[in-house]
Order: structure tokens, then C-alpha cells, then sequence
């Protein structure tokens, strides 16, 4: 037997991942509980500012960055759960229950992140600010502290708002920075939007990804991470849990139960470590320019030939200068680079062997499995089921 049936308004701007994936909580709650509520979303999943005065609801869930939805939530009396980004300032919060993502806590897990790839240097990509992004000024200020506690440098850069008529200029000023950075260096964007800035400024200057520059984001945005050649590593907000406690929190308040106006963190969900961040301390320029370029072309079929036609020298003193960074040859390096997305794919996607051997650049079918047996004593089939996504990958060695 459902509980009495409530109105409900969802004030949101669903156009980016953050925004959907916390109502994707709320939606989770409806479908494990058993309230019975008629949930009012508009039919684009953004908020028009419509009058206050013409609403029938018997309580609200909605986006506090947003100050347009918070100016006019304010002024309701109806029960309100408001949700957004966390502040060090305990007096910027709203004086009503509020479920708000950890600033703090994203940008210490992208900082531990590179940190733990052996990196020294770090700076920050920002976005200027304006009343519109109060979280910016939160990660900056988390980014800033973290690197100063530990005594690392560090540089932040705001950019500028970027717009089809500014582009162009907007971009070679970010170019003109990354060019100037001191090298390597980690960089934390304040979003996978900037992430991806960084990547197609570094993609334009020939600067290597990830041995020169590591790169990550906060979203893992499925969108930004597809528009770039090289895959973006990013931190999980953990907006689905905030939509769940939002939820909870509303359905408790409708309940008549007392609910303290105070504010519910919420943590990451963890790092999905990419391509953009799988640095290893490498001093030779050559190597370097070598790894790069398997990197983005192993799957591709190339050849060592390849490799030391890129890179501007011999075979052999390529071979001699790989073997003295890693300790194994080129042809190795290209094997590898395969091998380790014919796994990925595997353990985390549903397309089929066939399409993985095809996509990896394996020559047969015959010949993945082959390279598969010879690895793991298993047949690729076999790998899939004992390394679905969340579990080690025996491939995590290489």
C-alpha cells in the first residue's frame, strides 16, 4: 500500500551531467520507496522562471547554484530541498535542509590523483568568476590549499568565457599558457569542460599527453571524455547519492518529521583514471615523443617503422634508449598498448569480441586469442567474466 500521494517540483537545469544524475537519484528514491508522489519536471528538463504564485506543489527539490531557481524558491513556503556545492563558509549556506557535493573533497581526490603518479608540479584551469559559479572559488581555494600544504608550486589559470565569437582568441591565450608551463606538470580542471580545453590546446601544440602534461577533470561527463582522442581521467561527483538524500529528506518533511536545516555532504564517488593521467617519469625527449605516439596509434596497426619515422631517429638508437627508460623494446611498448585496451573493453563494455579484436588492431580473432593465452592462460571470453568493471584487472601490472 502506497502512502498518500504528494505534488512534487523539480526546479533543475538538466544540461549537464551534474543535473541529471541527481535526478537520477530522486528517481531511484521514487522507485525503492514507497511514496507516492506526482513529480512535476519540465518537458526540456530546464527551469523557466515561471510565477511562484500559479504553482500547486506540497514541496520542492532544487538546484541552489542556480541563483535564478534560488531567488524565486526563496520566496515559497512550501517545503524546500535545496542541493548544490559545498562552501568553507559555513554563512553561504541556505538556511534550509541542503545536500551539497564536497568541493573540498573532489579536488583532493584529483590532486591525490596525480599526486600519486609521482608529478611535482600542478596548476588548476579555472573559469572567471562571476555570482553564476560560486563552486569555482571553492576548488580553487581547496586546489590552492592542498598544494600549499604540502609545499608544491602551483599556478592557477581563470581563462576566459568562451563563446563562438571569442574562440579563437580564448584559445591561443590557453595555448600560450600550457605552453609556458614548466614541464611535467599536473593539471586540474574545474570541470570536464576545461579538461577538454586543455586537451585540444595540447593536441594543437604537439604537447604530449600524458608525459608532459596529465590532465584531469571533475564530472567524468560521458560527453566531454568522447570529444577528445585522448580518453580524460576525471573524478565522479556524487550526484546520484544527492539526489537520493534529497529525496529522503523531502519525503521526511512531508512526512511531518523534523528535519534540521543544516547541510549534508556528500563525498566523490572515486577517480576514473584515463589516458590523460597514466604518467610515468620519463627523461628522454625521444622516448617520450615515442610513447606518445603509440599511445594514440597502437590500435591502428603501426609498426615499429612507424614509431622511429615520427620520432626522427634510428632504430636502433630508439631501441637502445627504450630499453634504458622501460627496459623492454618498441615492439613491446605497441603489444601492450593493445593488450591493455583489448582488456578495458572487455571489463567494462558490452561490444563483442570480434569488434574488440578489430578494434584493438589485431590482425584475427585467432591471434587475440592467442595473445590472450599466452598472457593470461585464458581465453578473452574467460577474461570478461572474471573482470567485469569494479574488479582488479590482471592487465593493472603492465
Amino acid at each position: 500500500m502506497y502512502e498518500s500521494k504528494h505534488s512534487i517540483s523539480l526546479l533543475f537545469n538538466a544540461n549537464n551531467v551534474y543535473d541529471r544524475q541527481i535526478l537520477e537519484g530522486i528517481g531511484h528514491y521514487l522507485h525503492t520507496t514507497k511514496v507516492d508522489w506526482d513529480v512535476f519536471l519540465e518537458e526540456d528538463f530546464r527551469f523557466h522562471g515561471d510565477d511562484v504564485s500559479e504553482w500547486r506543489c506540497d514541496g520542492l527539490i532544487a538546484n541552489y547554484d542556480d541563483l535564478e531557481i534560488k531567488k524565486i524558491v526563496d520566496n515559497i513556503s512550501e517545503p524546500v530541498i535545496g542541493v548544490g556545492c559545498s562552501y568553507s563558509d559555513l554563512e553561504q549556506y541556505p538556511n534550509i535542509p541542503y545536500v551539497a557535493s564536497d568541493n573540498f573533497a573532489l579536488v583532493e581526490s584529483a590532486f591525490k590523483h596525480l599526486k600519486e603518479k609521482g608529478l611535482k608540479r600542478f596548476a588548476m584551469y579555472s573559469v572567471p568568476l562571476d555570482e553564476h559559479h560560486r563552486w569555482v572559488i571553492e576548488r580553487e581555494r581547496a586546489f590552492a590549499k592542498l598544494a600549499s600544504k604540502e609545499e608544491y608550486s602551483y599556478q592557477i589559470y581563470k581563462g576566459h568565457a568562451t563563446n563562438r565569437k571569442t574562440w579563437h582568441s580564448t584559445f591561443k591565450q590557453l595555448s600560450d599558457w600550457i605552453e609556458n608551463l614548466p614541464k611535467p606538470i599536473g593539471i586540474i580542471a574545474v570541470n570536464d569542460a576545461r579538461a577538454r580545453h586543455l586537451l585540444q590546446a595540447c593536441d594543437h601544440l604537439g604537447v604530449e599527453v600524458p608525459e608532459r602534461v596529465s590532465i584531469i577533470g571533475i564530472d567524468n561527463d560521458d560527453l566531454a571524455r568522447n570529444l577528445s582522442r585522448i580518453s580524460l581521467s576525471s573524478v565522479t561527483q556524487g550526484c546520484f547519492e544527492m539526489g537520493y538524500k534529497a529525496a529522503k529528506l523531502l519525503h521526511k518533511r512531508l512526512e511531518g518529521k523534523k528535519v534540521p536545516e543544516s547541510q549534508v555532504l556528500v563525498g566523490p564517488v572515486g577517480v576514473e583514471a584515463r589516458q590523460s593521467t597514466e604518467f610515468k617519469a620519463l627523461s628522454d625527449p625521444y622516448v617520450i615523443q615515442a610513447v606518445h605516439f603509440i599511445r594514440q596509434f597502437a590500435t591502428k596497426g603501426i609498426k615499429v617503422d612507424q614509431v622511429t619515422d615520427f620520432v626522427g631517429i634510428s632504430r636502433s638508437n630508439l631501441e637502445n634508449r627504450f630499453q634504458q627508460e622501460h627496459g623492454y623494446s618498441v615492439h613491446t611498448a605497441i603489444h601492450n598498448e593493445k593488450l591493455v585496451r583489448a582488456c578495458k573493453l572487455l571489463a567494462e563494455s558490452e561490444m563483442s569480441i570480434n569488434d574488440i579484436a578489430e578494434k584493438c588492431g589485431y590482425p584475427s580473432l585467432q591471434y587475440m586469442y592467442s595473445v590472450f593465452n599466452k598472457h593470461f592462460n585464458s581465453t578473452p571470453s574467460a577474461y570478461r567474466s572474471e573482470n567485469q568493471k569494479g574488479k582488479e584487472s590482471k592487465v593493472a601490472s603492465f
